[in-house]
């Protein structure tokens, strides 16, 4: 049993019920489940180097959410969402070429709970790793059951703030009933819970709660720090500030950072690598040097309409970088050189990860134990 409603009337976390115990075989699962997805496809595609390989592929299935935080440049109410004609044609190219990862985005994806479930069901059947992003209000518990049955392997729930902030709604006291159910859950299923938090100006204090609470709960966190859209949205309303780090947030955030580093060195589970979280202090002063990005390469976007994007950031890029109809479009040498550019602006926690991760065979088994083993020990 996992109850949070104590903590929500008196703000203790000494009041927080977490006696939920999982059996050897979640981990045993777990760990095979990451073998199979993860180490074995990286190698195989570094035997392979001539050949375009993903290792991870990030589908959007719709851009319309039930939501609207300030900082979202993804905001397509009323725009249709994928088809499942071209979901699984995605899913049949992609398990063609050896990627096992599926990881939804959006919008909210479950914005549309059937096509989600058929869809995981129909990938696991072909045996990809499925990720599925939430808020959680849109959770119940025949969901829950439906998406455990089909095979999701992590559920990724994201919150920013305890309660509610003007622009900030993902906040844990309207999801903890939807996060009960879930962590109540993953012993029969298998499945992976943990927290998605967007560092902005607005929530640095409640990044420290979050974190406290994840790791009483016994679930990673996984980190970003808020980042202007690199390309101009016009629909965007927020583009000058949608709640960007600013010069009077530095001090702030550098404290949370020397935080975090040690919480996750003294054993809170962490999807960011102490790299990544270092480097934050760079970024939001400018500093930030080029790193080996993998996008395009390792990783790749796949848009609503089936066409292709190396990375989250060139979503909105009118360049044809391929379809899955035609195959992909990726030249090597001018991704490497518009990442000279690009990544000195830009610290995607995603893809940073996939970089921190693929450095060798050894930080990539290191990622696989800390997807099996992740509510036991933290690692950097």
């Amino acid at each position: 049993m996992i109850a949070l409603s104590k903590f929500f009337e008196t703000n203790s976390l000494n009041d927080i019920v977490c006696s939920i115990k999982k059996p050897r075989s979640y981990y045993l699962k777990n760990s095979l489940r990451g073998f199979k997805s993860w180490l074995i496809p990286y190698i195989k595609s570094q035997l392979n180097k001539k050949n375009f390989s993903p290792v991870l592929a990030y589908l959007y299935t719709d851009l319309d959410c039930n939501i609207k935080c300030r900082y979202c440049y993804s905001q397509g109410t009323h725009i249709p969402g994928m088809t499942m004609d071209v979901a699984k044609k995605c899913v049949d190219w992609l398990h063609s070429i050896g990627c096992r990862v599926l990881a939804y985005m959006g919008g909210e994806p479950l914005v549309r709970k059937d096509f989600i479930i058929d869809l995981t069901e129909y990938a696991v059947k072909k045996g990809f790793f499925v990720y599925l992003p939430t808020n959680g209000y849109l959770l119940d518990k025949e969901f829950i059951d439906a998406i455990g049955k089909a095979g999701v392997a992590a559920i990724n729930f994201a919150v920013d703030v305890v309660n509610p902030k003007p622009g900030l709604p993902k906040a844990l006291s309207k999801v903890y009933k939807q996060l009960e159910w879930l962590l109540e859950k993953e012993p029969e299923y298998g499945y992976i819970t943990f927290f998605n938090i967007n560092i902005t100006r607005k929530n640095i204090e409640d990044v420290k709660v979050l974190t406290e609470i994840a790791n009483k709960i016994g679930i990673a966190t996984d980190y970003h720090i808020n980042e202007p859209p690199p390309i101009d949205y016009e629909h965007f309303k927020y583009k000058d500030d949608g709640w960007w780090i600013t010069p009077d947030e530095f001090e702030e955030v550098d404290k949370l950072v020397d935080w975090l580093i040690e919480k996750n060195k003294s054993g809170f589970t962490m999807v960011n690598s102490i790299e990544h979280l270092k480097l934050i202090k760079d970024f939001i002063r400018g500093n930030l040097k080029p790193w080996n990005c993998r996008a395009g390469e390792i990783t790749m976007v796949i848009r609503l309409d089936g066409s292709f994007a190396p990375c989250f950031e060139m979503y909105g890029s009118e360049k044809d970088w391929g379809d899955v109809f035609r195959g992909p479009k990726f030249d090597q040498n001018k991704l490497r050189e518009l990442k000279k550019k690009c990544s000195k602006h830009c610290l995607s926690t995603c893809n940073f990860q996939v970089y921190h991760y693929t450095k060798s065979y050894l930080y990539s088994l290191q990622w696989v134990i800390k997807h099996a083993y992740s509510d036991l020990f933290g690692t950097s």
